[in-house]
This record gives structure tokens, sequence and C-alpha cells, in this order.
């Protein structure tokens, strides 16, 4: 087995990569790199009641992978570009043979990857950490789980200013019901709810319209989309309403939130196939 770590700002994400299959994957949090990666290997191995030397390589990833040294309890450490890693695991879990590939942790990063070529195409300081601190200032909450459920019972009406809100005639392709300005309503009606399901569009929109525009200058129609912000309800809603209005897909894989540690593992697995 090969094992691939995401060593991220504040989550360190693990995954167990064998005869090119994901077979098994978990998340710690830890304050330095080095605990966070001993913590995943140690439950990963309890958890899928596994022995050290069941591990043959260990590929490491993400911001903190430099701050450790050339192997974990005697299993060597590869390093692997979180570019690199980012296009891989995106191609790989959608079973593609090229798109664009957003990643979504704190901030967001782009890549094009094409079988094995892998081109970073930018990307934005908009990400999960706009998101918990604009709720950390808005709604006195950074707790994720709890924002979340907020939103269900949020209405966007209440915050958002839809074309429909300043013009009484379609704009070329572009839905009556589309986004004309974020927060852009100052309605006195706005609650709570409302104010968290507007933080959620307002980042998930702010990410897929990025991938939009990296997809038409790479005229490239698929768009992968990983990283914990996946994981939001209200995310494949968001999305899949500007494919329809953009003519792009974007494709929430299994294991997306685990995909750059997927990626890096698959990165320098020697069974991984060509595509």
């Amino acid at each position: 087995m090969v094992l691939g770590i995401d060593i991220g700002g504040t989550t360190t994400k693990i995954a167990g990569f064998s005869k090119t299959r994901v077979c098994g994957v978990i998340s710690v949090q830890a304050d330095d790199p080095v605990t966070s990666a001993s913590g995943a290997l140690g439950k990963f191995t309890t958890e899928f009641s596994l022995r050290l030397n069941d591990i043959q390589t260990i590929a490491v990833t993400g911001v903190g992978a430099e701050l450790l040294g050339d192997n974990l309890f005697g299993i060597p450490l590869k390093r692997v570009p979180e570019f690199n890693a980012i296009g891989h695991g995106g191609l790989f879990l959608a079973q593609l043979k090229k798109a664009v590939v957003v990643s979504m942790g704190t901030g967001t990063a782009i890549v094009l990857a094409d079988g094995r070529d892998i081109k970073h195409l930018g990307g934005s300081g908009i990400g999960g950490g706009t998101l918990i601190g604009l709720s950390r200032y808005i709604l006195n909450s950074t707790d994720f789980d709890i924002i979340v459920e907020l939103a269900r019972e949020g209405n966007l009406g209440n915050i958002d200013l839809n074309i429909r809100d300043i013009s009484q005639v379609e704009m070329g392709n572009i839905p009556m019901s589309a986004t004309a300005s974020n927060f852009g309503k100052h309605s006195d009606k706005a609650n709570h709810a409302d104010l968290a399901l507007g933080i959620i569009n307002l980042v998930c929109q702010s990410i897929g319209m990025m991938g939009v525009f990296a997809s038409r200058e790479e005229k490239v129609d698929k768009i992968v989309l990983t990283g914990k912000l996946v994981g939001l309800p209200q995310a494949a809603k968001i999305f899949n309403r500007l494919g329809r209005v953009f003519n792009k897909e974007f494709i929430i894989p299994d294991y997306a939130e685990y995909s750059t540690a997927v990626g890096s593992a698959y990165a320098i697995s020697p069974g991984s196939p060509q595509f």
C-alpha cells in the first residue's frame, strides 16, 4: 500500500492507495505538521488494522510537507508538489483524461490536468477560510456544522440582488434568477439563516466562476471540484446552476474532500494507469 498525506493549514488528510484504488481515508487536526502527520498515520493504521510494514511508501504534499524529514516511523517519504497532487487526484477520482481541477481549501487553487501533465492556472484567496472568517464576523460563529445547518433555512431573496431585481429584460443567455450582486439586497428582513446561506453562496459562486473562466481559457468543458467545501449541502446546487448557465459540467467525485491526498499517492504509485 502507498499512503498519501495532505498536510493543510488546519487539517491533515490521509488516503490509502492500493492496486489503483482508494482503500481508506481519514482526517485529523493538530497544531504542527509533524504531529498531524504522525497522528494521521497512527489513526489510519489503527482504524484499518494495518502494520507499519504493510505500507511501502508515504507521499506527502501540502503546506507542511517540507517540514517533515525523510521518513515517518521508518517508512520512506516522497514529496509531491501540491499542484501535481491536485491535478492527479482530480483526474483519477473523476476518471477523466483532461479537466480543470479546482481545489477548495482555505483558499482556492486551479490547475489544468491533462494526463500526467499538470499546469497551475492560478487561484484565489476565496475559500473555506473566507467562509469561516465571514461567518465569524457576521454570525459570531466559526463552527462549520452550525453554519451549514443555519443556512438550510436561509432565503437568498433576502440577501442577493438578482437580475430581475434590477432589470425587466433578459441579459443575453443569463436567466433572470441569476445573481447580480452578492449581499446587494440590503433587506431588513434578512436573518442569520439568510446571512449564512448568503455567505456560502458568495464563496461557491466566486469559486465556480473562476472555474468557468479557466475552462473557457483552456477550452475544456469539465471542471472537477475537490476540497472540503464540496461537502456543503448547498454546493452541488450552486455549481450545477452555474454549469447550466455557462454550458460547463461541474463534477464532484467520490472522496473529493481527500482528492489531494489521493493525488499524491497516485503520483508515486507504480501501478497507477497512465491516462
